[in-house]
């Protein structure tokens, strides 16, 4: 019984020299500040969202999946750069169907 407990104690003590070993050699390494309480590491340009920054994106992991908030941030995003490039594009189809209806009638 005594010699299982030395061989406890020697490993415990070997185990704590090699922990503090590398913690001396490695030291903490970089810390990263801690985000702001609201705030969020997923990011998209203001305007002009291209696939490039769709695929890019990355999502902060939480207990099951991904964070709600930002992938509701990133698809209300999307869904409005959508729906200005689509209005866009019709506001140009409408200013050519003009533009062919004035030539058209000269």
């Amino acid at each position: 019984m005594t010699t299982a407990l030395i061989y406890l104690v020697v490993m415990l003590l070997v185990a704590a020299v090699v922990f503090l070993l590398a913690a001396v050699v490695f030291g903490r390494g970089e810390e990263l500040a801690p985000l702001a309480p609201g705030s969020s590491p997923t990011r998209l340009p203001a305007e002009d969202i291209t696939g490039e920054d769709v695929s890019a994106v990355k999502y902060q992991l939480v207990l099951r999946g991904y964070k709600m908030s930002e992938v509701d941030w990133v698809m209300g995003r999307l869904g409005g750069e959508i729906d200005s490039l689509r209005a866009r594009v019709a506001e140009l189809e409408a200013q050519l169907a003009q533009r062919n209806e004035r030539e058209a009638s000269q």
